[in-house]
């Protein structure tokens, strides 16, 4: 049937939408980099919004979890666009398993946290 080749059809260009993304096995580890380009890519294809940088990356015994910096808001000047850290957790092959904001700011405010901790 049609329909089965549709489905075949249709994960494919999903998988292509994604990116570059290179399937993991069990035994194979993902390079950090790679990590961060599909964590970024998948975070601003859930949310609509892109990623301007990764401020932490850390790997756990459950996979992965970054600290993506998201412009949520623009604003003129651009030192008063809003913006988002999103703390993002990820699976051991990469795949956002789920995310939160944990912080919002305007770009041109200094960070009032003390540094060292939270």
């Amino acid at each position: 049937m049609s329909n089965t080749s549709n489905t075949s059809d249709s994960q494919s260009s999903s998988n292509a939408s994604r990116g570059k993304r290179k399937d993991v096995t069990e035994d194979e580890e993902l390079r950090p980099m790679d990590v961060l380009r599909e964590a970024r890519a998948q975070l601003a294809e859930l949310t609509g919004m892109e990623a301007e940088s990764v401020s932490s990356f850390e790997r756990t015994e459950d996979g992965w979890t970054l600290e993506v910096e998201v412009l949520e808001l623009v604003r003129v000047p651009d030192t008063m666009s809003l913006l988002a850290t999103y703390e993002v957790t990820l699976d051991p092959r990469g795949d956002i398993t789920g995310y939160r904001r944990v912080r919002r700011y305007e770009r041109g405010r200094a960070d009032s946290r003390k540094s060292g901790g939270r």
